[in-house]
Order: C-alpha cells, then structure tokens, then sequence
C-alpha cells in the first residue's frame, strides 16, 4: 500500500509552512499563527485557558451561547467576569460596549464575530476600535466569520483570534488556527495560571521565532492539515474578496426568498445578520419545526429550537443553487408553492452578480 495515498507520511516542514503562511495572508496579520491540532472549540477553550486568572477583569459580550461558554471558561480560570448579555435576536451595539467599557474598566474585552447559531454578525471593527481608546486585550471568536465576512488582524489590532476551515472556507474541521499578536503573547506568558505541557497550552504550540530549532509537532492531523492546505489554496484561487461577496450574496438572496415566502428573520436589525446563516423566525408556524436538518435548512441549536430555522449557506453553499434549494425545501415544509420565493432568490442574485 502506497502510504503517501492514505495521507500517514507525516507532514512536512515545508507543507506546515505554507499552512501558517497560507493563514497568516487569509487573516491579514504578519504573525504566524498557532495551529490547533483539533476542532476551533479547543482553541477558544486554550485562549480562555491562557489568559484567565485572578486579578484579570474581562468585559465578556453574549450575543449566543458561545459567549455564555466562554465566559464559564474564564470563570473557571478565576478571572473576574462582567456580561454584557443582548436578546438572542439582536447583536451589540458600538455604544454599549463603551458604556460597559467605561462603568467596568477591565483588561480585556472578548466576544463572538458572527454567530451562525443566531444569525447575527458584531459590529467587530467598532468593538476593536473602543477597545483600542482603552488599551484592552482583545479576544475574538471569529470561527465563523472567517471567509465570509472581513477578518484584517492587524489592521484591526486584535490580539487572540479564534478561527475554524469548516464553515466560509469549505475545509476541514479537524484542524483549526488562533491568531496571537504579540500584545497576546505577552498577556499570556505574565500569567501563571497558563497552561503548561497541555493540549490547552497556546505557549506549547507557539510558532518558533527566527533561528530557533522546530519540527512539525507530531500531534497535528495530517490529512486535515493538508485537507485544510486544499480549502486555502481554493479560496486563493477564487480570492478571499470574492468568496466573502459571494456569501453576501447568499445571505441577500436568502433574505428575499424568505420575504417572498411571507417568513420573517430571526434577527431583528436586518443590517446586522450573518452572512453565514439566514435565521428564521418559527412564530406561530409549526410547519416549520423540524426535529432534523434537511439539506442546508437545521433546526435551531439548544434553547433556540423550536423558535428559529437556519439556511446554513456557508461554504459550497453560499450559491444560487444552494439558497434556492433552501427556500424550496421551507417552501415545502409551509405546503406553499415556492415559484415566487426562487425566482426573488435569482433576482436578487443577478443583480448582485
């Protein structure tokens, strides 16, 4: 058996290479970042991990249930924790997070980018900018957003950036990445409570600096390392501008297909909704809750089932034929004619073309 074809020859120097290369251009940011040998939920776990002890005071923002969790993390690490918590159907606003900034003076500043569990996408660039007036250490869940929405690290100046392949960027999930300026790095080595000699530790997995002896550590997985090279070099080829408008478009023609069918977004503030997900408001139609996904059309995760749909258009997804399938399918599901609703999808489409 030809092992290079079942992808166990070890990866290379030269392939983890262009992996941290090939990220550190996707994020914009001249640093390499730290490669998780597992799913983007180990690296916000280690961020947490790295960064909390007592004596930190955190400004959390919840605007879903991964910010609740991340703020649990922190807690656990005996950081001080304020919420600033918003109805799952809305996001923060620039304004609340500098009130809470400016009431709650902490250190540092964490949310979630877009949130493909709600719909919504955070204001990030206004966050990082109040968080810049303050000095505070940021940290954000991008695992989402990446590839779908704008993510420029070191123009916006964030410090600790959780990122995911599996969702914009068509890749594995396997194998994910965190983003660590320097600021980061510093916030992290002056705590005592960092892990050490774990899978959480951020510091074992730290890129090496110039000269300094390396070798690819064993632990990353091979094939959805190089699963993950193949997404990068796809989005590449496309170029990540245009795989960020065509999920604009697939948000948009979503947004009018669900007009068409008489349904209502579960995020209020239509400006602010994901371009990974289209949320659906269930009301009082109970056509539509469904126990199991179909297609691309998921019930809600958690305390939200049975109060939205999600249209996942991500990925491969984020196309004509991938949203018009999605309004035939809760077409279906409402036993209405779903003529009107596909023809607003390619509409709107075109037009955007």
């Amino acid at each position: 058996m030809n092992t290079r074809q079942t992808g166990f020859v070890p990866l290379t120097r030269a392939e983890y290479d262009s992996l941290s290369q090939k990220l550190a251009r996707l994020l914009g940011t001249q640093y390499a970042p730290v490669i998780i040998p597992g799913e983007a939920i180990l690296g916000i776990e280690a961020i947490a991990a790295g960064i909390a002890a007592p004596g930190r005071k955190f400004l959390n923002i919840v605007t879903g249930p991964y910010g609740t969790l991340f703020g649990q993390w922190l807690e656990r690490g005996g950081a001080e924790v304020q919420e600033l918590r918003v109805p799952f159907d809305e996001v923060v606003t620039a304004e609340a997070v500098e009130d809470a900034i400016a009431q709650f003076k902490p250190q540092a500043i964490s949310f979630v980018h877009a949130e493909v569990v709600t719909g919504g996408s955070n204001p990030a660039a206004a966050i990082l900018e109040a968080a810049r007036q303050y000095d505070l250490i940021t940290v954000i869940d991008s695992v989402s957003a990446v590839g779908g929405e704008e993510l420029p690290i070191d123009a916006w100046g964030a410090d600790l950036v959780a990122i995911g392949a599996q969702k914009a960027l068509g890749g594995p999930n396997g194998v994910s990445a965190v983003a660590v300026s320097p600021r980061g790095w510093a916030y992290i080595a002056s705590n005592e409570r960092a892990p050490r000699n774990s899978i959480l530790s951020l510091l074992d997995l730290k890129p090496p600096g110039e000269g300094q002896v390396f070798r690819v550590p064993p632990y990353i997985p091979t094939l959805e390392a190089r699963a993950l090279i193949a997404a990068l070099e796809e989005v590449e080829a496309e170029g990540l501008e245009q795989v960020i408008r065509r999920h604009e478009r697939a948000a948009e023609s979503a947004a009018a297909g669900l007009r068409a069918l008489g349904l209502e977004g579960w995020q209020r503030d239509a400006s602010r909704r994901s371009t990974l997900t289209t949320t659906v408001r269930i009301g009082t139609k109970d056509r539509l809750k469904i126990e199991q996904p179909i297609g691309i059309v998921a019930p809600g995760d958690g305390e939200l089932r049975g109060q939205l749909l999600r249209v996942n258009h991500f990925g491969a997804y984020a196309s004509r034929e991938g949203v018009e399938t999605a309004i035939r399918t809760l077409a279906n599901l409402l036993e209405v004619d779903a003529a009107d609703a596909v023809e607003a999808v390619r509409s709107v489409w075109e037009a955007r073309t």
